[in-house]
């Protein structure tokens, strides 16, 4: 038999080789994690108090600010008009996402024939590349001379409109998202529906509970954590709401399409007739909208917690 010292001394190099093996596979991540993700969001964080012309220009070219930036950007029109429409976006779209994709969710787990054919159906618009969707609604949908919409309108005797004319613009890009998002947060509502034990919707059907009630006294309280979930994404992907804009409003942006990230973009690079840019306005943008999507997760884990909810 060995002597317990023998036996320590084996053991403790066996412990270190572990270390030593899991620290070279953590190593690669944490070095890509510092130089990929955290370096960025310091330095844009830095740069949003100074003066930068251009996001390559060294530091000893940068000017400090402080909170002028801030200051330019809240101040500045677009950039209010901005706000306002990725606020429309986020409150509009969410509410008609949101409660799509639920409604298809629960109809999709209720056992109807075909499922996975309409479920296939529902997210194919999120198989398809955003610009290939975005070009078929404006050139085969939403087109004056022979767009379907006006096709369907004359059809009926009535006269067709002008769907990407400056009032109807901003409505007609919304609706053309909201239809291509639905299927995503439909995925995810499904999945927290089919994690609901089938007994407590067999024990309220014994109790005399409808399916009316049993959704809202049981899948909709089951649901926090997803509703807590889709509102977190739905906002991200309100706040970094781009190519959208950009492909509806393709020559230069345009006040009734125009959001935040658009507005980013024509700070740092500029706009066309406009060559003068400001990388430090820009960045201070990019904070703000990060702190936006924070404070919009912080309120989300007051408003709807689920570690009070048992199964």
């Amino acid at each position: 038999m060995c002597h317990p010292y023998f036996i320590g001394k084996v053991k403790c190099r066996k412990m270190k080789k572990n270390r030593i093996f899991i620290t070279g596979f953590i190593l690669p991540c944490l070095l890509a994690l510092l130089i990929m993700y955290l370096y960025p969001v310091v330095r844009t964080v830095i740069m949003s108090f100074f003066g930068i012309e251009s996001v390559t220009s060294s530091v000893s070219e940068w000017s400090f600010n402080g909170l002028d930036n801030y200051v330019k950007i809240f101040s500045s029109p677009t950039f209010q008009r901005a706000m306002s429409n990725v606020l429309t976006i986020w409150i509009i779209g969410g509410v008609i996402i949101l409660s799509f994709a639920l409604l298809f969710a629960v109809i999709l787990t209720s056992g109807i024939r075909f499922k996975k054919f309409f479920r296939a159906a529902i997210y194919m618009p999120n198989i398809i590349s955003a610009v290939a969707l975005a070009t078929m609604w404006i050139q085969y949908i939403y087109n004056q001379d022979y767009g379907l919409l006006n096709q369907i309108l004359g059809a009926l005797g009535l006269e067709g409109k002008n769907w990407l004319g400056t009032d109807m613009k901003f409505w007609a890009m919304l609706f053309a998202f909201t239809f291509g998002a639905v299927g995503y947060y439909m995925l995810i509502f499904i999945n927290g529906i089919e994690r609901i034990p089938a007994d407590l919707g067999e024990a309220a059907t014994i109790d005399g509970a409808n399916k009316v009630q049993q959704f809202f006294s049981i899948t909709l309280p089951l649901l926090r954590g997803i509703f807590k979930t889709n509102i977190t994404f739905w906002s991200v992907n309100c706040l970094t709401f781009f190519l959208w804009s950009k492909m509806f409003s393709s020559v230069s942006t345009e006040a009734s399409t125009v959001v935040p990230v658009v507005y980013l973009y024509d700070t740092v690079f500029g706009t066309v007739g406009n060559v003068q840019r400001d990388a430090g306005a820009g960045a201070a943008i990019g904070v703000v909208l990060a702190v936006i999507v924070g404070v919009i997760y912080f309120i989300m884990n007051k408003l709807l917690k689920d570690d009070d909810l048992e199964f």
